[in-house]
Parts: structure tokens; sequence; C-alpha cells
């Protein structure tokens, strides 16, 4: 049995993404991308359908499929394609509905759909270091750290940002996707 139904985000979601989206349990490692205004989450939505019309892929709203939890907002995945390089791909949920296999469901959804669409593109994901529960995540979907160094545009001179990848990438995509 299925436990998520995933669709395209729309206007109607932007009050329980932003829920998730200012949540400070789930910036915890990465505060500089929480959210402080409603308007940031209603842009994120809008960038988000865009790169569902521009890559045929993007990021979906996860809710739950299982009568006891059924419409529930679960989360967010999916991937997009980042800097016309490499499919991102990117998981986010509600703290109710980690530690139970929800973001490796979303990212095998992703996985697959992004090898039907371009699986000429590497996958990558792109974190904060020690962001651990997110690179455990990623690691048990297959990709490897291919890349560690500074989190460009961070105000924390300190933030490391890792890439992990699929696949080995040539240097002008690992400079694409890390130079920003």
């Amino acid at each position: 049995m299925d436990r998520l139904s995933l669709r395209v985000p729309h206007s109607d979601d932007v009050a329980e993404l932003h829920e998730l989206y200012a949540d400070p349990r789930v910036w915890r490692d990465d505060p500089v991308s929480r959210h402080e205004t409603r308007a940031q989450t209603e842009a994120m939505v809008d960038r988000w359908r865009a790169a569902w019309e521009r890559d045929g892929l993007g990021m979906w709203v996860a809710r739950s499929a299982l009568p006891a939890t059924e419409g529930r907002l679960v989360g967010i995945g999916g991937c997009f394609i980042r800097h016309g390089v490499a499919w991102n791909l990117g998981f986010r949920l509600v703290p109710a509905f980690w530690g139970q296999g929800y973001a490796q469901e979303l990212i095998r959804a992703a996985v697959d759909r992004a090898g039907e669409v371009r699986p000429d593109l590497p996958l990558t994901a792109y974190l904060v270091e020690g962001n651990t529960r997110s690179q455990r995540t990623t690691e048990r979907a297959g990709l490897r750290l291919v890349w560690r160094g500074p989190d460009a545009g961070n105000p924390d001179p300190h933030a490391v940002r890792l890439l992990y990848a699929d696949r080995d990438l040539p240097p002008a995509v690992t400079k694409a996707l890390t130079d920003d």
C-alpha cells in the first residue's frame, strides 16, 4: 500500500508549507533557510511550480494516504534541475513523520521520475554539514559525498556545504553547483 499521495504544490498548500518552513525544529541545522514570512513560502511554491513546467519534475507536496492520517501534510520532496547541470534532490518532513521511512519514499519517487525525464543528468543533494539526519537519508539513497567546502552566501562564515551525487561529477559541474 502506498503511504503517500504526491502532487504538484499549489496556493492552497502555502499555509501548511509555511508552518513547515518556519518551524525551528525543521531548520535546526540550517537556520538560514528558515522562512520568516509567508511571502517567502509563496515565492518558493511559485519557483517549484515553474520547475515543474520547465523541467517536467519539481518538488511534490506529500500527504498521508494512510486511513489514520489521510490528507495530513507529511512534507515535501522531489528534485529540480539546478543550474542546468544536475538534478537537485530535496526533502523536508513535518517532525511528526520523522524516522518512519517517508523521506526514502519521496527520494525513490524523485529518483525514478528523474531517470525517466533526464537520465543524462547526475542526481545531487546539497546539504549543510551537521545535518546528520539528511546526510544519513541521502547516503541510504545511494548518493555519496563528492565535495565539501564553504557555504557560499551563508552569513555564517564557518558554515560548510556538502555536495552528494550518484556519480562522479566533472569539475565544471561541481563548480556550477558550489559557486553560488
